[in-house]
Order: structure tokens, then sequence, then C-alpha cells
């Protein structure tokens, strides 16, 4: 992949030198910056595809720091690196805005492996998305726009949540699969993404729960229905 530039946050001096030579070995144009508030300076003037960012970090951990972003940018993918490995911290991570975590120790071929599934399908556009608007329950609901609206109100979702939302709305009623709806948005039906996927159902349902009438259900052991 050419020309993707990487914003790479790790107060570790000989992790940080490491993985950015590796990435430009990668041909990944790659900005090296050691605490949270440096790297969010350096977002903020600068133009990126790819956020890595290390949890731990002196100044604003890479939570806070992701949250912050996502303020500006719901778009950009951002991947954590931490030492952390419970459930809880993965759970955590993916609220705050994360597209994917690695735990450390890891290889440079799992990074490089996740970087780009990250990339493949944060900017691929899902041919599958029904052209809108159309009405769910009291919503209207234009997933091309990615804009949800209730009573006068109108909210922006991010690509995820659109995506999320059209597949349900086309299986309302029925149960839609959770292999399939991984496979369908986040190409690989791994254990991070499906902790992300219930992160995203869990923002839908929020949205959704002004109207009554429609509900997101857990369908044990086989995956999600939207009754409308």
């Amino acid at each position: 992949m050419n020309n993707i530039k990487i914003l790479l946050a790790e107060d570790d001096s000989n992790l940080g030198i490491l993985l950015k030579n590796y990435l430009v070995a990668k041909n990944f144009d790659t900005t090296l910056v050691r605490t949270g508030t440096q790297a969010l300076d350096a977002f903020s003037s600068g133009s990126f595809n790819i956020c890595i960012f290390d949890i731990m970090m002196p100044e604003m951990d890479g939570l806070t720091l992701a949250k912050e972003i996502r303020l500006s940018n719901q778009e950009i993918p951002i991947i954590f690196l931490t030492a952390k490995n419970q459930q809880e911290d993965i759970i955590e991570g993916f609220v705050s805005g994360a597209d994917d975590y690695i735990t450390k120790p890891f290889s440079m071929e799992e990074l490089l492996y996740r970087i780009e599934a990250v990339l493949r399908r944060t900017t691929t556009t899902n041919v599958n998305v029904k052209e809108g608007p159309y009405s769910i329950g009291s919503f209207s609901f234009d997933p091309l726009k990615q804009l949800l609206g209730h009573k006068g109100k109108t909210i922006k979702l991010t690509t995820k949540e659109s995506e999320l939302l059209d597949l349900l709305y086309r299986h309302r009623n029925e149960i839609l699969e959770r292999n399939f709806a991984l496979k369908s948005i986040w190409i690989d039906d791994n254990y991070f993404n499906a902790r992300s996927m219930d992160v995203y159902i869990s923002r839908l349902r929020k949205y959704l729960g002004k109207d009554s009438t429609l509900k997101i259900l857990n369908i044990h052991g086989k995956g999600y229905k939207l009754i409308c």
C-alpha cells in the first residue's frame, strides 16, 4: 500500500523506533510521537490514513486520545497497542473508538496484517448498502449519507454504524447471523471484530431507543434480530 500515512504513538523509544523503521521499510509514511499530547497535536496539524496508539502513554493515555480524535473525526481507523489483555480493557478500547487491538508482545507480521485488514475494511465501500432514505419505525435513515433522523433531529452515523443498521434493516424481523454480519462488514469474524460489533450494536440500541416499537434482540448462539 503506497502513500498511506500512519500516525504512531509509542512511549517506549526503542519499540517506537523499531516499529517506525519496519513500517517505513514496508512503504508506509510513518510519523512517530511519544506522548498522547504530541499525537493529538500531530493529528490536528497533519493528514493521516490510520493511527496506531499505545494505550499507556504519559500526558494523555491512548483511550483518552482516541476519544478526543473521535470528536472531530469518526472515520480514521485506530489500532491500539497494549500489554493489557483482559476482556474489559478490550471492550473499553472499542468504546473509545478502536478499530482493532493488538496485545504486546506481537510480531511485526501480525501488525502488518492488522494494518492491511483495517485499511481494507475501512476504505472499501459496502456495495450491499440499500439506497435511501427509508423509514425505520419513526426514524428516517439514509445509509448513503449515513444520516439517522428522528423528530426533526439528525445525527451522523459512523460508517460501521450505518452499514450495521442497514444490514439489520434488510434482515428485519428475522435473525441476522452474527458471523454473516462480521464477514459482510468487518471481513474477518475474529474475536476482536466480534467485540467491536457488540459495541456498535449497543450504540444502535441507544439511538433507536427513542422509538419503543423498535428493538434489537440478542438471539443466543445465532445473532441479532431487529424488531420493527
